[in-house]
């Protein structure tokens, strides 16, 4: 067994073609059917069902899972290595929210990148909750997120607060209002975070306290989305301040105080535990942490 053949299976998992993983790969379709069968010759199983499209067996599927871990640990071994020659380079996955990337990421990346052109960074956008997983399970290295979990399994650093307000059109009847009570939401029409997203657990768990039942038009997965839909005054929202400021300096929204989501929510970084941390890791990390609340929370 080699890394190369390892690195082919996880090719053929993704593209589920033998021909395109080829293709990725720089290899001949002949290469990599025999890199294949010669992983299935040493360990006695069939790993591949070549029936199109092409899946992976049960077999394939476990055999994958450890393959991704020897992987990591090889990628983690070129990094430590790196690093011992005092060279900062590598590769740092970063999983964020669709509204923190766009306001928070442009100020930090635009620095890191010109400090550290060696170092690339990809973004993955994805829920709070799911932030948290996918760092504890090594798919991303970083997390920036709603801190509403706690798991010992993971570091976190607060790095600014954030609040969930009442946004609605400026076209909506609500907009010559600047203050409601909360009972007024009852009957309006919402348009909402998707359930798995950290803002809509918290309307969530602050309606059911106050007995609210709120009439749903619309979920969508991302506060972007959920803007335009607010702007075309579609039904009311809530969603992170921070995240409708360019919006409300425009004057396209406007946001509408309701004293009980006058809450502050933790937003911060997310690492694990017990980890080894590259040079480039720890001065992401080290970069993010010293940047002054105002720099999260200033408009540009």
């Amino acid at each position: 067994m080699n890394l190369n053949q390892l690195e082919t299976l996880l090719t053929i998992s993704k593209t589920m073609s033998f021909r395109k993983a080829g293709e990725l790969l720089n290899l001949t379709q002949p290469a990599v059917s025999a890199q294949i069968k010669s992983l299935e010759d040493e360990f006695g199983t069939t790993l591949v069902d070549r029936n199109q499209p092409v899946t992976l067996t049960d077999s394939g599927k476990l055999f994958l899972e450890h393959a991704e871990k020897i992987l990591r640990i090889v990628d983690d071994l070129k990094q430590r290595l790196a690093d011992l020659q005092q060279t900062p380079q590598g590769h740092i996955h970063i999983g964020t929210t669709t509204s923190i990337a766009m306001q928070i990421l442009p100020r930090v990346l635009s620095y890191f990148q010109d400090q550290f052109p060696l170092i690339k960074t990809t973004i993955h956008s994805m829920t709070s909750s799911q932030i948290m997983a996918a760092v504890e399970n090594g798919t991303v290295d970083i997390g920036i997120a709603y801190l509403f979990e706690r798991n010992p399994a993971l570091e976190t650093a607060v790095l600014y607060y954030d609040t969930f307000q009442l946004i609605v059109s400026t076209r909506h009847p609500l907009s010559r209002f600047s203050h409601l009570s909360i009972e007024r939401l009852r009957n309006i029409p919402f348009i909402m975070l998707s359930p798995e997203t950290a803002g809509r657990r918290f309307v969530d768990q602050l309606f059911k306290e106050f007995d609210i039942k709120p009439q749903i038009v619309m979920e969508l997965s991302s506060s972007e989305e959920v803007k335009r839909m607010v702007e075309l005054n579609l039904g009311a929202a809530i969603i992170s301040k921070m995240s409708a400021s360019n919006e409300l300096r425009l004057g396209t929204l406007k946001m509408l105080n309701v004293s009980e989501l006058d809450i502050t929510h933790p937003v911060g970084v997310v690492y694990k535990s017990g980890r080894y941390l590259s040079s480039a890791m720890q001065q992401f990390l080290n970069d993010l942490k010293g940047m002054p609340e105002t720099q999260f929370l200033g408009s540009e």
